[in-house]
């Protein structure tokens, strides 16, 4: 269900022209970008970095650097975590049978483009019937909503960015770039506290101060 909700907020119109299987209401492209995604949602002190990273670009945007202290100021780094194998391309995870569920029930439908010696592209199609489920479960199980609402946060962050340039950007963090292939990708959860800390203190009004955030 993680999944069918992931795909169901980052789901693009198809192509005008484009092949589709019938009742398809939206796309996800390539395997690379729904892994990247996923691996935000399933490690929330990731993805709270990421937000302070957004955050120090622009901070103007203090809601950036308020959600990624909601989520480190919770338990969510501990009890969200759901860990993830890094290989040549980063975070990974064997998709096919997660997702066999919901090809079967006619919730999605998955292609694949063929080059000469390997699979150069998985195409991931939303069912109408899939969107239904999906907005449903988000509505009526209490204990999915947690997953619609942070697939959409993760999708909004990076909003029109392929699964390359997200691969890039999880790269950055030596934490990730340096788990030997294989194995589990750590947490970052003390550091991501602690620069929280570092810039909530930078953006502290001094004494004396007006009441408005300091530039």
């Amino acid at each position: 269900m993680r999944l069918l909700l992931l795909i169901n907020a980052a789901a693009q119109p198809t192509d005008e022209g484009e092949a589709v299987p019938d009742s398809t209401v939206g796309v996800v492209r390539t395997q690379v970008r729904l892994q990247k995604l996923d691996f935000w949602v399933r490690y929330p002190d990731y993805l709270a970095f990421e937000l302070m990273n957004e955050y120090e670009k622009a901070p103007e945007e203090t809601g950036l650097l308020q959600l990624a202290g909601d989520i480190l100021d919770s338990e969510e780094p501990d009890l969200r975590r759901f860990p993830m194998l890094r290989y040549k391309f980063g975070a990974f995870e064997e998709l096919d049978d997660a997702l066999a569920p919901l090809v079967e029930r006619g919730l999605i439908r998955k292609t694949q483009i063929l080059g000469q010696k390997r699979v150069v592209e998985h195409i991931y199609f939303l069912l109408e019937r899939g969107r239904q489920v999906a907005e449903s479960l988000a509505q009526e199980a209490p204990v999915l909503r947690w997953y619609a609402t942070r697939t959409r946060l993760v999708v909004a962050l990076v909003d029109g960015l392929g699964g390359t340039q997200l691969k890039k950007r999880q790269y950055l963090l030596r934490d990730y770039a340096d788990t030997p292939w294989g194995q589990h990708i750590g947490p970052i959860t003390a550091r991501a506290r602690a620069r929280l800390h570092e810039l909530r203190a930078a953006t502290a009004v001094p004494a004396g101060g007006t009441g408005q955030e300091a530039s």
